[in-house]
């Protein structure tokens, strides 16, 4: 008999309820809280009795009324079957609730789903269903744009929130002892632009707009303007709730600081992993977008309701690829802060990218990104350049410095860098490396040399105490790191004999301990004390911080003055945060034994560019400096130059298996093998090291510290191969997912299916298809996934193919339409293959 297609949609509807917390009448539980007729669930087995007339006998009413813990009608929930578009009850759906005094609506065809919120404007595409106590929160979220376009505000908008008097003080009455006034109390007066910019936001709202990106330069202040938007929306009722994503775990805390020095007298903060019970109780909740994404956690620890304004800082980065799929689970306003601009690629043709280049992937989530935000156009709501903060003498400029050595523009040219090397048996072969070899492939001692020699013999000196000025060294690995902190300590112990004690230059990477405190400390001038260089001064003793990636985004150093690349950058978005770390201005100030005070302004900072960066974003980069670098040494009789060659070579080559010993395997040590998960929790619980790493969300150092010590180490013998067979998966784990189940962060490892599910559920928050094609892209997005074959087939256009393919036929492929090209593109860039793989 035919299933009914109203009766698989009200299978899936009954899921969605149960799992967020709707009750149907239960003997043991007691009354529910849904209300149909009748008060009861269709399961699989009363699919065949209904038949296709599901809708028209009484005891098939498909329409669900969700009530309140008091029995008062709360929500709509308009059904419909897999066939039609949820949309299609919309008006229906309008007059029930009407009759009902109801104002929330939620729309369903069991595989597509709409949240509508009466008083706020169109229904919005969900996937997962609002809890009862997420919806009892928002009915006291009354938005009203005209309220949010009308509120008043001037310079003064954060400063009377931190102290309301603050005008009446005489410093601040007093024009010359203004300044120093505000800058002491930490009392914060917009500027001009910062103004601009909400005042930009206002009016796309009085448009009736609910989305908004601000693009705007590394130093212009985006955390104040956050800061700012949210008591807008919480002052005028836009909102009760905000949820502030950041891409890093260093800028949580930053954020978490700032909001509660601009906010705190009016509006409370909280870190959501410090404060995972009582979160609710505040107005600001930050996160990091990873900790939310990662097995998909926002959807068990939030409904899309608990949010009203979300804002994304960094945004192309903080929702890049399926981490949009976090943001656009919640429902409500939403603000994109991004420094990156739409146009950073210059005289160079976008469209003559390869797929696979990292430029050409980061335009694309750019592009994504304002389309995310409403700007299809490619303008954003507000606009704010470098060039215009300088212009507007609020940020500076830097002096890009060419500094590419005889083997980095040898690696950075098509043909690369050739090298005769021997293998095992002394045969000798010619190995070509690439910049993104450096110090991944092989490694050069003497070139590591030479860029630290040229570093500090061309960088910019403080103003004050003459010695290397604060710098920031970005290397390529944490290794690279290391080495050039070690070279940078004992050059400078030889140049400035007691000055330094291996303090000179600091490695500030993942694996170091206090590797977060190091930072903050050398922002506060005390990173291993104070200069030696000139007593009373306030600057640190360590001048240079040499890192990987910890220092790009929203660290503010504002004396900075020297940042150097010893790597190649292919993210638009580092490049551009990196060079951004130096943009701030600052005053170099010293009173000396004799009472004089002494000060020079910052008027710019120099950035060295090892491996042509700059032209890698913008060909034919007109550099302000070219450095001729020392890189050729004289020969033994001083005859002549001797080119520097490569030291050190390692040509990674997979090892050769030399023994194979098979041993059967009795059911002892089978049972043994079920327990290994249990015994590895265990055992790594105890591990404080790890432990600590793992609140901390260090991540990449939890796993090296359980890989180094227990990865097929005595005791354990631990892999994730045998966790895998272990726990009966039919998937492989990562060990960041591991080390999740481990400390209690997910309650089990999912299954491929489940796995999939979760992808196809982000693709339609993310792309928002229409309902009719959900069911042929989920079966098209699961087949590329998990079938080389098909991948094959599609990749290669051998589409005739389909016609005898048993898992997606051609009539399936003919009816995606456009969607063709967006699924495959969408699994390339944002879906590990290997996940799935046994």
């Amino acid at each position: 008999m035919a299933n009914s297609k109203e009766a698989k949609a009200r299978i899936k509807i009954n899921k969605l309820l149960e799992d967020s917390g709707w009750r149907f009448f239960d003997d043991e539980k007691g009354p529910s809280n849904i209300q149909l007729e009748p008060n009861i669930k269709i399961t699989e087995n009363d699919i065949d009795a209904l038949g296709e007339d599901f809708e028209k006998i009484k005891s098939g009413f498909i329409d669900f009324l969700l009530n309140d813990e008091d029995g008062f009608p709360l929500v709509i929930l308009e059904a419909k079957k897999e066939g039609k578009s949820p949309l299609d009850g919309k008006e229906q759906a309008r007059r029930y609730a009407q009759s009902q005094n109801v104002r929330f609506i939620i729309l369903s065809n069991g595989n597509l789903h709409y949240f509508w919120d009466l008083e706020r404007g169109n229904p919005e595409v969900i996937t997962e269903f609002p809890t009862q106590e997420s919806l009892k929160h928002r009915h006291g979220f009354k938005p009203n744009n005209k309220r949010l376009a009308d509120e008043i505000i001037d310079k003064n908008y954060i400063a009377i929130t931190q102290e309301p008097n603050f005008k009446d003080d005489p410093l601040y009455q007093d024009e010359e002892t203004r300044d120093a006034y505000l800058w002491d109390r930490n009392i914060r007066v917009l500027r001009p632009y910062q103004v601009n910019a909400i005042h930009s936001l206002q009016d796309s709202a009085k448009k009736g707009n609910d989305r908004f990106l601000f693009e705007m330069a590394t130093g212009t202040g985006k955390t104040l303007i956050s800061a700012a938007i949210i008591k807008l929306f919480l002052r005028t009722g836009n909102a009760k709730r905000i949820l502030f994503l950041v891409d890093r775990l260093e800028l949580e805390d930053q954020a978490y600081k700032n909001f509660v020095r601009y906010l705190g007298n009016d509006y409370s903060t909280v870190i959501y992993k410090q404060n995972r019970d009582d979160w609710k109780k505040a107005e600001v909740v930050i996160s990091t977008v990873q900790s939310l994404s990662s097995q998909d956690k926002y959807k068990k620890l939030f409904s899309p309701t608990d949010f009203d304004l979300l804002i994304a800082d960094e945004s192309h980065r903080a929702i890049g690829g399926n981490s949009r799929a976090v943001f656009e689970y919640f429902v409500g306003y939403k603000l994109g802060l991004t420094a990156t601009p739409k146009d950073y690629l210059k005289n160079i043709n976008p469209e003559e990218l390869s797929a696979r280049d990292q430029r050409s992937w980061e335009r694309r989530q750019l592009l994504d990104t304002y389309i995310t935000f409403g700007c299809k156009s490619g303008n954003p709501t507000f606009r704010y350049s470098l060039l215009d903060g300088v212009k507007d003498g609020y940020l500076i400029n830097p002096i890009v410095a060419d500094a590419r050595t005889d083997i980095t523009t040898e690696l950075l040219s098509e043909k690369g860098y050739s090298v005769v090397v021997e293998d095992e048996e002394g045969a000798e072969n010619e190995e070509t490396f690439f910049q993104k070899d450096f110090e991944k492939k092989f490694y050069s001692e003497k070139t590591n040399r030479v860029f630290c020699k040229t570093f500090l013999e061309n960088s910019l000196k403080d103003p004050i105490s003459g010695e290397i000025g604060k710098s920031i060294i970005f290397c390529v690995s944490q290794k690279h790191a290391s080495k050039i902190t070690q070279i940078l300590n004992q050059m400078a112990s030889k140049i400035w004999p007691s000055k330094y004690n291996s303090d000179f230059a600091v490695q500030i990477t993942s694996n170091v301990a206090d590797a977060q405190q190091f930072p903050i400390n050398f922002a506060n001038n005390n990173l291993n004390g104070h200069t030696q260089f000139l007593e009373n001064y306030k600057s640190s003793k360590t001048r240079i911080c040499v890192t990987v990636g910890m220092m790009t985004t929203g660290y503010d150093c504002q004396d900075i003055l020297n940042l150097a690349f010893m790597r190649p950058i292919f993210s638009p978005t580092d490049f551009i945060q990196i060079k951004g770390r130096g943009t701030r201005k600052y005053s170099f100030e010293y009173t000396d034994e004799y009472k004089d005070s002494h000060k020079k302004e910052k008027v710019n900072f120099k950035l060295f560019d090892f491996f042509a960066n700059c032209e890698y974003f913008e060909e034919k980069f007109d550099y302000d400096e070219v450095i001729k670098l020392p890189i050729k040494q004289t020969g033994p009789g001083g005859d002549g130059p001797v080119g520097v060659d490569i030291d050190e070579i390692e040509i990674f080559d997979p090892d050769k298996v030399k023994v194979l010993t098979e041993t059967p395997i009795g059911l002892e040590g089978m049972k043994v093998d079920r327990k290994l998960f249990d015994k590895a929790r265990e055992e790594l619980k105890k591990d404080d090291e790890i432990k600590s790493a793992v609140e901390n969300e260090q991540w990449d150092k939890a796993v090296q510290i359980v890989r180094k010590k227990y990865e097929d180490k005595p005791k354990l013998y631990l892999n994730l191969d045998k966790v895998r067979k272990s726990e009966n998966l039919d998937r492989r784990i990562s060990w960041r997912e591991f080390l999740e189940r481990v400390f209690g962060l997910i309650n089990n490892f999912q299954s491929k299916d489940e796995k999939l599910e979760e992808e196809c559920d982000k693709f339609i928050s993310i792309h928002k298809p229409e309902s009719k094609y959900v069911p042929f892209i989920k079966n098209y997005l699961k087949a590329y996934v998990t079938d080389e074959k098909f991948r094959d087939i599609i990749n290669n256009k051998h589409f005739a193919e389909l016609n005898v393919y048993p898992g997606f036929g051609m009539a399936e492929f003919k009816a995606l339409n456009s969607w063709r090209k967006t699924v495959p593109e969408y699994v390339k860039d944002y879906v590990p293959l290997n996940t799935y793989l046994r």
